[in-house]
């Protein structure tokens, strides 16, 4: 496998239409005809080139940033807030995170998504109580959330990441007993996990590495006591579908394709909500 010529230490299968230097997701610009580097870019703007060469897009079609991890930073410093916050009032977790339909210990009145608390959905993505599990999840998200958001863009990888998180929590309150707690940004990041996977294949690297950490983390998720396996499951299946969707559109049909395929895995997952709450009530 060649390098990235900006990154001599990422292998690459991918070569700048213009020039033939081999280019990373990273530096690699949706051209009319296949990707160009940023110095070709930057070299071609205003001299008659393709109208898509001189503005710079990800394989995705996204935006090229001058920060390609901003988003990943905005989440990562969320998920952090709220840990400090539950730090400081431990009560906190009761009100925020993932339950189905229980009485309250504390003031003996019914909650619960099903009770019309639906915020609890997304709020308990961003919720975590251990050191040990906001350290996985926070090192999982920095070092796959950066190289995905630079490939797919800040709006493509935010929804990403957020519908993941979503189809976690639906399918842990779908089937999971309705009084069973259930917090931590596990679910998002096994979409993120999964849509690694997809890009990676899309790229032609070797999948190897990335398939025996999928491996890995589904045995600690199917062995390990404690764990909400259906986040996982949900957010992976999620993650997975939707980066199909963003890194093989075609280019004519690229904002229909990617935008349906949110809407439909959005849809399916307030369906899954839907269906439970109408069970439980």
């Amino acid at each position: 496998m060649d390098h990235c010529y900006r990154h001599p230490g990422r292998e690459t299968g991918i070569r700048c239409t213009r020039c033939e230097r081999p280019v990373c997701p990273e530096c690699m610009i949706s051209a009319s005809v296949g990707f160009q580097c940023p110095d070709c870019v930057r070299e071609g703007t205003g001299t008659g080139h393709a109208p898509d060469a001189s503005r710079p897009r990800t394989i995705a079609g996204g935006a090229v940033t001058a920060d390609p991890r901003l988003i990943t930073k905005i989440l990562l410093a969320i998920n952090v807030a709220m840990f400090l916050a539950v730090l400081s009032r431990e009560t906190l977790v009761n009100d925020l995170d993932l339950i189905g339909l229980a009485v309250s210990r504390t003031t003996l009145q019914v909650v619960g998504v099903a009770d019309g608390e639906w915020y609890r959905l997304v709020t308990s993505m961003f919720l975590h109580q251990e050191f040990w599990h906001i350290g996985f999840n926070m090192l999982g998200l920095w070092w796959l959330g950066g190289p995905l958001e630079a490939a797919l863009g800040r709006a493509r990888y935010l929804a990403l990441y957020l519908l993941s998180g979503l189809a976690g929590s639906a399918l842990t309150y779908l089937i999971a007993a309705p009084n069973q707690p259930s917090l931590g940004a596990s679910g998002a990041i096994f979409g993120l996990l999964g849509a690694t996977a997809v890009l990676m294949r899309r790229m032609n690297y070797d999948m190897r590495p990335v398939l025996v950490l999928l491996a890995l983390n589904l045995l600690f998720t199917f062995t390990w006591s404690g764990i909400a396996w259906e986040a996982h499951l949900g957010g992976l299946i999620a993650g997975t579908l939707i980066a199909i969707a963003l890194v093989h559109a075609p280019r004519e049909r690229r904002a229909l394709v990617q935008y349906g395929a949110c809407g439909l895995v959005l849809l399916v997952t307030v369906g899954l909500v839907v269906a439970r709450t109408v069970m439980l009530t």
